[in-house]
């Protein structure tokens, strides 16, 4: 599509970057505001977000190196690349990373768990909605072959030099049904956030959600990911995602009913 928004010489400002920052921008108003609401201290939750960002970022980075290792232990030299620098990753390994980054500094500021990443949710779905509207422009994470009307070709010849992207093929736009089912979850969880709700559902929600869209969108989704048991590596990680947020929805729902019995 657009993976450079402008260039001039040999210097370029990438597409997919622009909008992964706008996208973490727009999570951290959403993030603080919904924070100060909670009565927490908006410069605690501005540290958290960037510690998550930068967990994210390396988390992603070296879940694809480990994903895709039988192709860097042969082309060692490509994680060293400008294209190694501008790919998405993989969202799931950032996730991890940052969960863990969470969970450590929300302990070293002696706050709770849950309800930090409750606050953290909607500003979450919000960025990562942004952020595959920048996979889309650059032509990562593209989708297999597609026959439906909706399908997508890629012509722009930087898309085939960043990210491989195949041009004038017929795709799935997965980067697009990801951006869609995101923003949507967005809405949810925002509306969700103004009314009272017990610790862990949000986050429970959003984990549950979001590794459902993801676990579909991957058997239309290009990638070269040996399966195991049937599924790739990203889908079992969305399975366990998925049973972590029920664990909290259940949780949630548990201690809602107790204290309405009580």
């Amino acid at each position: 599509m657009l993976p450079k928004l402008f260039s001039s010489g040999d210097f370029f400002l990438p597409t997919y970057g622009l909008l992964v920052a706008t996208g973490v921008l727009l999570g951290l108003m959403v993030t603080t505001r919904l924070g100060r609401r909670k009565g927490m201290d908006p410069e605690t939750i501005t540290n958290l977000v960037l510690y998550v960002v930068f967990a994210g970022m390396i988390g992603a980075k070296l879940a694809m190196f480990v994903f895709d290792w039988g192709y860097y232990a042969q082309r060692p030299q490509e994680i060293f690349t400008l294209a190694t620098l501008q790919a998405a990753g993989v969202f799931q390994g950032g996730l991890v990373l940052s969960l863990i980054v969470a969970w450590w500094y929300v302990r070293r500021e002696k706050l709770d768990f849950l309800p930090v990443a409750d606050v953290f949710a909607p500003g979450l779905a919000l960025g990562h909605a942004i952020g595959r509207l920048g996979c889309f422009a650059a032509g990562c994470c593209y989708g297999a072959y597609c026959e439906r009307p909706w399908a997508v070709r890629y012509t722009n010849p930087d898309a085939a030099a960043v990210s491989g992207t195949p041009l004038g093929v017929p795709l799935h736009p997965t980067q697009l049904y990801e951006s869609v089912a995101e923003l949507v979850l967005f809405g949810i969880l925002y509306r969700m956030s103004g009314r009272a709700q017990r610790p862990g559902t949000l986050i429970g929600l959003y984990l549950t959600v979001y590794s459902a869209v993801r676990f579909l969108v991957e058997f239309v989704r290009h990638h070269e990911q040996s399966l195991q048991g049937g599924l790739s590596l990203t889908q079992w990680m969305s399975l366990g995602f998925a049973v972590a947020g029920t664990v909290y929805l259940w949780r949630a729902s548990k201690a809602k009913s107790a204290q309405a019995v009580l």
